[in-house]
């Protein structure tokens, strides 16, 4: 016994650092930062123009936040509506519960949104995005250790993860709160740890795939959405804490199915070319076309994106330039 609990992985003292700052939220800001880091130099790579990954990256968030929220509090909501509970407490998303499934549901639908009313291709941004996506889900999984939540049973194995007795300043049991007194309650699988490092995969899987197959068209993200899917079924199936059931099934491994099938069904529809720059912005101004550039000089745009040449004559009066890079007419 001894040396098997020499091997485990200890959990941190505490979740909170007081200065005051929530280790979980600290994972959560990593993983946005390195997701729209990744999500702009791919959608660049792609011939998109990289700012508006930073207006998705806004409206993903913040509808992230109350999509993970709302589907936290649907799955979970005998803890909020049951006899006794305060209804009030579904809207204190400080106190934990997001659920990532809804957060990356709402934001995507949000974003949909955006680029419809931007007239900009969605399929493109959604494949750019998707390894950064699964990037920052593996980064905030180092949360849930933080919080000493999500683990999975009791075992013996040499990587179990320990989970100590946490109290406030009063003595009180403060699970998310309070500081470790030392005393290991159990040793349980560290699933937090097991879907970190199945989103890494899935992350290297996305970008060679990419690479390898010329991808497009909505594909990628796809293979996001059926790769995640499959491993957090059997992420589910190792976690003891309470959760909802549907059929007897926990709801998170329902969901987790859907995904998968989904994810699959979609891999196959859109099977099809690699979107060319064109497509990807369509405002961007072609090969041989005459633009306005600040100060009113008109150029033409040669073969290479990067060549202009000027255009003697040219009736500039019609157009105006655009945000996006492209010109539109009065």
């Amino acid at each position: 016994m001894t040396t098997t609990l020499l091997a485990t992985i200890p959990s941190p003292p505490q979740g909170v650092w007081y200065l005051p700052i929530r280790a979980y939220a600290l994972c959560i800001v990593t993983g946005i930062i390195a997701a729209i880091f990744l999500t702009r130099a791919r959608y660049a790579a792609r011939g998109g123009n990289p700012e508006v990954v930073m207006d998705a990256a806004v409206i993903s968030v913040i509808l992230g936040i109350i999509g993970g929220r709302l589907y936290h509090v649907i799955t979970d909501h005998d803890s909020y509506f049951c006899r006794g509970c305060d209804p009030v407490d579904a809207f204190k998303v400080a106190n934990g519960g997001l659920g990532i499934m809804g957060a990356v549901a709402l934001g995507t639908l949000g974003v949909w949104i955006m680029m419809r009313r931007k007239g900009l291709p969605f399929a493109p941004l959604a494949d750019a995005a998707a390894p950064g996506i699964i990037l920052a889900q593996a980064i905030g999984r180092l949360g849930n250790w933080f919080n000493q939540e999500l683990y999975g049973r009791p075992t013996d194995v040499p990587w179990g993860l320990k989970i100590y007795r946490r109290v406030d300043e009063s003595g009180a049991v403060a699970p998310l709160n309070g500081r470790s007194t030392g005393e290991v309650l159990t040793v349980v699988h560290p699933t937090f740890l097991y879907e970190m490092l199945w989103n890494l995969g899935v992350v290297v899987l996305l970008l060679w795939a990419d690479r390898r197959f010329r991808m497009g068209h909505g594909r990628v993200f796809a293979l996001y959405v059926a790769a995640y899917g499959a491993g957090r079924f059997w992420v589910e199936l190792m976690r003891s804490d309470p959760a909802t059931h549907i059929l007897g099934l926990r709801v998170n491994t329902v969901t987790s199915t859907l995904l998968f099938l989904g994810g699959v069904a979609l891999l196959f529809l859109l099977r099809g070319r690699r979107e060319t720059p064109e497509e990807v912005n369509p405002h961007a101004p072609q090969p041989g076309s005459a633009v306005v550039e600040p100060g009113g000089n008109a150029v033409r745009v040669s073969g290479d994106a990067e060549m202009t040449t000027p255009v003697t004559g040219a009736d500039t009066s019609w157009s105006r330039p655009r945000d996006d890079g492209g010109v539109a007419g009065r």
